[in-house]
Parts: C-alpha cells; sequence; structure tokens
C-alpha cells in the first residue's frame, strides 16, 4: 500500500485572495510610472502571477523561468539548475520575480543573480510564503504573503510530486 497524504488547512482561498490584493496595491503604487516585467518562477508560481497579475491595475509584462533544486522529496538538492530562460529583455526595465514560496533561497538567489547580469533598472522579489527557518541563502523580499512554519505545503501551485497543486487554499502536509 502507498502512502497516504494528509493534509491540514494553513490559509484559505480567501486568506490568499486578501494578501494578493494586499501586494497588488502595493505593486501598482510602486510601479504606477513604469510597465514592470512580472517573471513568475515555474511551475509552482503560475496560479499565484495569474492572480496578482489580473489583481493589479498597472499593466505588466508577463514572463517566466524555471528552475530547479528539489529532488523527488521534499528537501533541496543544494544545486540549482537553470531549465527554461526568460524570453524579454529586462535591460534597463524593472523586474519583479514572482515565486510561491522562499525556501532555501537558493532558487531565487540564483535567478536574482543572472537577472541583474542582464541589466534591469532593478530587480524586486514577490513571494507568496516564505519558510524562513529553512533559509541558506539572504535574499529579499520585497513583496510577501504570509510567513509559514517549517513544514512542507501543498496547494495554490504547489505540489508535492505533482500531487495537490491545484488545490485553492495553502496545506501542510503530512504523510502516513
Amino acid at each position: 500500500m502507498g502512502t497516504v497524504d494528509r493534509l491540514s488547512p494553513l490559509h484559505t482561498p480567501e486568506e490568499i485572495g486578501a494578501a494578493v490584493r494586499r501586494i497588488a496595491a502595493r505593486l501598482d503604487a510602486d510601479f504606477r510610472d513604469t510597465r514592470p516585467i512580472l517573471v513568475g518562477v515555474l511551475k509552482g508560481a503560475f496560479v499565484f502571477l495569474a492572480d496578482l497579475a489580473r489583481a493589479m491595475t498597472v499593466p505588466a509584462e508577463i514572463d517566466f523561468v524555471r528552475a530547479a533544486s528539489y529532488g523527488k522529496g521534499t528537501e533541496t538538492s543544494g544545486k540549482v539548475v537553470l531549465l527554461m530562460d526568460m524570453d524579454i529583455p529586462v535591460a534597463g526595465r524593472s523586474v519583479v520575480l514572482v515565486d510561491d514560496i522562499v525556501d532555501s533561497g537558493l532558487t531565487l538567489d540564483f535567478l536574482r543573480r543572472m537577472i541583474e547580469g542582464r541589466g534591469p533598472r532593478d530587480v524586486r522579489i514577490c513571494a507568496l510564503l516564505d519558510k524562513p527557518s529553512r533559509r541558506q541563502v539572504h535574499v529579499p523580499i520585497d513583496y510577501l504573503g504570509f510567513t509559514v512554519p517549517d513544514r512542507f505545503v501543498v496547494g495554490y501551485g504547489i505540489d508535492y510530486q505533482e500531487r495537490h497543486r491545484t488545490l485553492p487554499g495553502v496545506f501542510t502536509l503530512d504523510q502516513d
């Protein structure tokens, strides 16, 4: 018999919606005179990025990157690999890296440095969730939804082995 995933609610869809609107309002204020590039970190950030972009009133361009530091389990491999690069040139532009969760910080640190090397006006980081207890490198988070405990979380774009990604809320995951 396989393992059974037990899920415990952490953040409801309503709480997430309120956080998305709060972050969108801050982005609107910060970028009212420019057109930022929102860069979603795939796969996990796609739901958050879609909701965030729709909640913003400032027009933004959308792009994606895909990088990996997780292996098959819940632990980081420690090495970040770029799997898909962005298409939009960022030189002289404001870039907001949008991620689902900041855990070790390795992936966002890698992506931030990569983008900074391309000459943008600035690079800011936006995350729905922050798990500071797992941090291995410092990552400045400019826009944040929630801080979460040191538990594996799923839902709202975040998966565990490609399961639970489409849940409308965020849940902690326990396995039997």
